[in-house]
């Protein structure tokens, strides 16, 4: 521990579809938002260890040691605490809440003693609206009533009706705070359920209850698990990647947040600290594609659903008909704020609420928007009418707008540019179109659309090509490399035998790679408008593996992906970025990384199994 901060590894995620917490090794909750991902934090000890509230549980002192680990294809996550006297569990996890978008969530958190006999000490210390709300606290011997606002947090405790009370070792203190000793031996359950938005009178909740919680939880996730259709390599890898991206998942409208947290540094003590809790267009076009690959297709065609709002009412503005992301449910509305009382997270200032990035022009997402629609109408999944005629809409805006300076991917904030990966994003866009439109006999303008189609490869060609650095480039008349453009050959722009895309892969491995990790450019050959420096891109990495692969480049893409994995933490999640000393950094746990892992390891399993069928084949 740093300045009492945890790494941001140490951390494991749990959820109810709606919105999620982060569980440290040491037994701390110190992330945690409601009713939605969105909403303002109730524990914020994160981003500011002395303002921003937790809830904790763990023995008295420190002579112990903990790990930590998810139950078997769930979820659930355990904290295990080994003490000289016995060893102790703490079990976290959320009951899955409805479709329907819901102010009721729980957050269930059992303590247990498995050997011997050990102490807990519980403290509950909310900080409601990001510390700025105070709140009044009511002690009862079945646990507490917490308002702040419009806000009402109850906390029932886990026990039996005939256990001792425990209302004499509740201690509410002065700044509205609760803490509780707990004494336990061998088979020995408690616990408390939090409950924001049902019924603000706390109970008992016996522990055949809690049980009976417990055991539904665990039946939905290995349900779910269960409908993978992968059965590769890297299963258990695989497997925790799309368990995280359903945790990430709002289920009322389809999105996918970008990660469940904010202001969590790129950069220790850097500026580059930015609010992850909403939905990219572009990372729910990518999780489309992803999750039909592993056979998730009810969940594939739920994001396409929240992806064809979005194209279906489109308006048009400054930067075009679809923004770069939205909230949950697809309020475009993010201004960004900082939150002046708040150090952040070891030091990092200023953390940011909100995302202003959001009115930035990225053209990339209509490819990638296009990308997703033609992987849906592919798998059954029809456009109907009017969402035809959105997507035509789409494209013929895209058709006078796409040879502009722009943004692009990273949302730098040092001015618009030609990026190439905007431009080969412009090219997909129009290319699935046409094939949509040559596929159902739709009517569009085809000889428009394939014009500019060609405009783009010619114009790629010609100034995304720097001839003396034998690569496609970050953007035009400049020699700066930028890892984006690994998904060239991905989405068919390039073969990935073509002699240039070999030698862009080689370039980047010169001057990008890292022992494995990728970065997305050099910001000092490409100043992005911020202060500070950066760590490798996890997302980048795997995008590498995937582009290694698919050149046949077999053993160096498979090395590569299991180095990788060593960079995971010991849940296998994996934030934004690595800093030099392999320490996670970034928003976590990111969806754009477990994305590209999924993807990374049924590409290079695909690839692998090829080469031994070919093998067999030739003896």
């Amino acid at each position: 521990m740093t300045n009492g901060y945890l790494g941001i590894a140490e951390h494991g995620l749990i959820g109810d579809l709606q919105t999620s917490a982060l569980v440290a090794t040491d037994g701390t909750i110190d992330w945690f938002c409601s009713p939605r991902f969105d909403s303002p934090s109730i524990f914020g000890s994160l981003l500011d260890s002395a303002r921003g509230g937790h809830l904790s549980t763990r023995p008295p002192g420190d002579g112990y040691e903990t790990k930590q680990l998810y139950f078997p294809d769930t979820a659930i996550l355990i904290t295990r605490f080994l003490t000289e006297d016995g060893v102790g569990e703490v079990i976290d996890f959320m009951p899955v809440a409805s479709e329907t978008p819901s102010a009721d969530h729980r957050l269930v958190r059992v303590v247990r003693c498995v050997r011997g006999k050990i102490e807990f000490d519980f403290e509950m210390a909310p900080r409601f609206d990001y510390g700025r709300l105070a709140h009044e606290m009511t002690v009862s011997d079945d646990g507490a009533t917490y308002r702040a606002g419009d806000t009402v947090l109850t906390l029932s405790l886990i026990r039996d009706p005939d256990q001792e009370q425990l209302a004499e070792r509740l201690a509410p203190s002065d700044e509205g705070d609760l803490r509780l000793s707990l004494s336990l031996v061998e088979g020995q359950m408690r616990g408390v359920i939090l409950e924001t938005g049902g019924d603000p009178s706390p109970r008992v909740v016996p522990v055949a209850e809690a049980q009976r919680l417990f055991d539904d939880t665990v039946q939905f996730w290995q349900d779910w698990v269960g409908q993978s259709t992968y059965s590769g390599r890297w299963r258990e890898q695989v497997q925790r990647s799309a368990i995280t991206l359903k945790l990430l998942t709002y289920a009322p409208s389809g999105g996918l947040v970008a990660a469940p947290t904010a202001g969590l540094p790129e950069q220790l003590g850097g500026e580059r600290n930015w609010d992850y809790r909403f939905t990219w267009v572009r990372d729910a076009s990518f999780s489309v594609t992803t999750l039909m690959r592993l056979g998730y297709f009810s969940e594939a065609a739920a994001f396409g659903q929240w992806l064809k709002a979005r194209v279906a009412e489109a308006a048009g503005s400054s930067t075009g008909p679809l923004n770069i992301m939205y909230r949950i449910d697809g309020d475009p509305n993010l201004s960004e704020e900082v939150l002046d009382g708040w150090e952040g997270y070891r030091g990092s200032f200023p953390v940011r609420i909100g995302n202003g990035a959001a009115g930035q022009l990225q053209l990339d997402i209509y490819g990638e928007a296009m990308e997703a629609i033609w992987k849906l109408d592919s798998a059954g999944f029809g456009i109907g009418q009017p969402g035809w005629l959105a997507i035509t809409r789409i494209l013929d805006w895209l058709a006078e707008n796409w040879d502009q300076p722009e943004e692009g991917i990273w949302e730098t904030r040092g001015g618009r540019k030609d990026f190439t990966y905007g431009r080969l994003m412009c090219w997909v866009a129009f290319d699935r179109g046409i094939r949509l439109a040559t596929a159902h006999g739709r009517p569009a303008p085809l000889a428009r659309w394939i014009t500019e189609r060609d405009r783009i490869y010619t114009q790629i060609m010609e100034k995304g090509w720097n001839t003396e650095r034998r690569a496609f480039v970050q953007q035009y008349g400049e020699p700066v490399l930028d890892a984006s453009l690994l998904k060239m050959a991905q989405v068919g722009f390039v073969s990935p035998y073509d002699p240039m895309w070999l030698d862009t892969l080689t370039a980047i491995e010169a001057e990008l790679v890292s022992d494995s990790l990728v970065y997305r450019y050099d910001p000092d050959a490409s100043p992005d408008g911020l202060r500070g420096s950066e760590g490798t891109f996890s997302l980048c990495t795997f995008l590498y593996v995937d582009a290694l692969a698919r050149s046949d480049r077999l053993d160096e893409a498979r090395l590569t992906f299991e180095k990788m994995l060593t960079y995971g933490n010991h849940l296998g999640l994996y934030s934004e970025e690595i800093a030099l000393t392999g320490e996670q950094l970034g928003n976590f746990p990111q969806a754009f990384t477990h994305l590209a892992l999924i993807d990374a390891a049924i590409t290079l399993d695909d690839r692998l199994n090829a080469t031994a069928s070919r093998s067999r084949r030739g003896r």
